[in-house]
């Protein structure tokens, strides 16, 4: 076999026919124990939801829960007790990928950008993120997230900034991802409805789409994932078996290509049901108790 068709076999999908429900379990919990790049972090237990405080207790039982597996945490805010998952995080070894959230809350934003600086300067971050899906969900307009993403690079010293949002954003916002040192990107095969099947090869095709709009700046995957419970979005079908083969496949590229992702997510929250649907309860590698699902 050429060397050539060694390394085309290596980077396809993992077939996995013919695999027994035991034999796929064995396979996600060996490369679960493998480690990852980076994990999204959930801080939300059963009956909170954003907007309330989180306690030091929780966040650091979360950390020191997920800390065997990944290398990177990535938070999402800068307030009500957030600002504390990345110094936590910084007591284990960890680097973070810090977010400042931005809404349509003119006084909120200002505390989060305030925070994410503050947290920057003080060495807790090693990326910054100004803002999460803020155009995709149209909170700001394009001028007013651009002045906190040149507000935040201006005051943070020696931390590459970006901004979050999904991969397609990057293509048709120039300005945006011009203004970012490094591209944050959002790559969801399910949301756009393909089929577990082809999902790798999807995801891929989002990666590259933001890379070839980043033009020679580093591209990272911020979030992706399967839920393994809820209702089908066209032929992207949620189940056990599918999210685990998503995770399989995307930890194999990220090792291969040294692709750097952040998995989503560490743990059920049963509150994103409200803006997703019964499948925003499920996309945890722990269960909203704190419990491994398939290991």
């Amino acid at each position: 076999m050429s060397l050539r068709s060694e390394r085309f076999l290596a980077l396809a999908s993992i077939d996995f026919e013919g695999k027994s429900p035991k034999e796929l379990n064995d396979f996600y919990c060996e490369t679960l124990k493998a480690g990852m790049h980076g994990l999204c972090f959930s801080p939300y237990m059963e009956g909170q939801k954003p907007g309330d405080q989180l306690s030091e207790e929780q966040v650091r039982r979360r950390i020191e829960i997920i800390k065997p597996y990944t290398k990177w945490v990535r938070s999402f805010s800068c307030t009500e007790g957030n600002e504390l998952i990345p110094k936590i995080a910084k007591e284990h070894g960890m680097q973070t990928l810090v977010g400042a959230w931005l809404g349509d809350n003119a006084e909120i934003n200002e505390k989060e950008v305030a925070g994410l600086i503050t947290l920057a300067n003080e060495g807790y971050v090693d990326v910054a993120a100004v803002g999460n899906e803020v155009m995709y969900r149209g909170d700001l307009t394009e001028e007013e997230l651009l002045e906190f993403i040149f507000r935040a690079k201006s005051q943070i010293k020696d931390v590459p900034v970006g901004y979050v949002d999904a991969y397609y954003e990057f293509r048709e916002r120039p300005e945006i991802t011009q203004a970012c040192d490094v591209i944050l990107a959002n790559c969801y095969p399910f949301w756009e409805g393909c089929d577990q099947d082809y999902s790798l090869l999807y995801m891929k095709d989002m990666y590259h789409q933001a890379l070839r709009a980043g033009n020679g700046k580093k591209v990272i995957i911020t979030e992706t994932g399967w839920p393994d419970k809820g209702t089908n979005l066209e032929g992207a079908y949620p189940s056990k078996e599918n999210a685990i083969k998503y995770f399989i496949n995307t930890q194999k590229w990220s090792a291969e290509e040294g692709i750097e992702i952040f998995y989503f997510s560490s743990f059920d929250e049963s509150w994103k049901v409200g803006a997703e649907g019964d499948v925003g309860a499920f996309w945890g590698i722990w269960d909203k108790d704190e419990k491994l699902k398939f290991c």
